[in-house]
């Protein structure tokens, strides 16, 4: 009797445990490929919310846990199952007196080769590094040909140890018209392994979010431009530089209907497809540029990154942290 009892109230404790978990959303399914993707049963799950802007999730595979950024905070958060969210770092990417913008704080993040933390930081204007055991940060790139970086925004390394990051004006009191401004460009810029900084892409005009591709021979840059709402592919040359892009997907006409949000942070999948944040929340498209489908958040979708055992799709969406389970797996698994 017991035993029964027992087993009675596990399944009653389960369910009330289910019944609380709350989700939003829906998966917005265009083809049925994208059911080789994401399992018809697929639930979108809050598991924080309350924050200013999340951005920039980063799963720590030492530690099993997420960091990612409220960028209006100026905080850096840990979220790890059971235990829910926490602030980790504060001040994240300003580290001045007074009010410096209303985005002061990292954006992007990522841990690296070596599993350090490395953020773009808004405020300070610079890519850093640091151990995630003690801290202590060191600056990676903080200009280019003597000019400051506006504020860099995400960031992305490539296999050989090279980072790749953006540098639109998001983060200045004044954005484009800040009178801080020390570059004329919205770049795309490259930090090498023997810290040099290269400008690799020069004619975007709101770069964003960017990741490689399976095989390293392409890289995604998205623009946040409402006009010239954009998805970029570029052939990655010998030298690291890249070669000319083309508009592998425009999400301007979702834009001009009145879906919310932009081009934003985007991950690639082990087979190549692509899960980018845009209009109505993360569109998901093969290595072609085609559509299969939507997770809609019903809010401005900022970022996402794979967690876990790399099945697991994390999403800051405007104040929420959010996740869905899939069928496929993150590159970097």
């Amino acid at each position: 009797m017991k035993t029964v009892l027992l087993f009675a109230l596990l399944i009653m404790m389960n369910n009330l445990t289910t019944a609380q978990q709350k989700t939003l959303g829906k998966v917005n399914r265009l083809d049925p490929a994208i059911d080789n993707l994401i399992d018809k049963d697929a639930t979108i799950e809050i598991l924080s919310e309350g924050y200013d802007w999340a951005e920039g999730p980063a799963w720590v595979k030492d530690g099993n846990y997420l960091l990612f950024s409220d960028v209006p905070a100026n905080t850096v958060y840990q979220w790890k199952e059971g235990a829910g969210a926490r602030p980790f770092l504060k001040p994240s990417g300003y580290t001045g007196l007074g009010v410096y913008s209303d985005e002061p704080g990292s954006n992007g993040l990522i841990i690296n080769k070596d599993g350090m933390l490395v953020s773009c930081e808004h405020g300070d204007r610079r890519i850093s590094v640091m151990p995630l055991s003690i801290g202590g940060k060191r600056t990676l790139a903080d200009s280019y040909a003597g000019k400051r970086f506006n504020s860099p925004n995400d960031i992305v390394q490539k296999s050989n140890g090279d980072y790749y990051f953006t540098d639109p004006p998001y983060g200045l009191m004044k954005k484009e018209n800040d009178p801080t401004r020390e570059t004329e460009l919205f770049g795309v810029y490259r930090r090498g392994t023997d810290g040099k900084v290269t400008l690799i892409i020069k004619d975007l005009t709101r770069p964003n979010g960017l990741a490689f591709s399976p095989d390293e021979k392409t890289l995604y840059v998205a623009q946040s431009d409402p006009d010239r709402a954009y998805l970029m592919a570029y052939p990655v040359l010998a030298d690291g530089k890249v070669g000319k892009g083309k508009i592998l997907f425009d999400t301007t006409p979702m834009v001009k209907e009145g879906l919310q949000g932009l081009p934003d942070g985007l991950k690639i999948d082990k087979k190549g497809n692509i899960f980018t944040t845009g209009p109505g929340g993360i569109l998901i498209l093969t290595p072609e540029g085609k559509l299969l489908g939507r997770i809609e958040t019903g809010v401005p979708t900022a970022n996402c990154a794979w967690g876990n055992d790399g099945s697991t799709l994390y999403i800051t969406a405007d104040m929420y942290l959010l996740r869905i389970q899939t069928k496929t797996i993150g590159v970097g698994f």
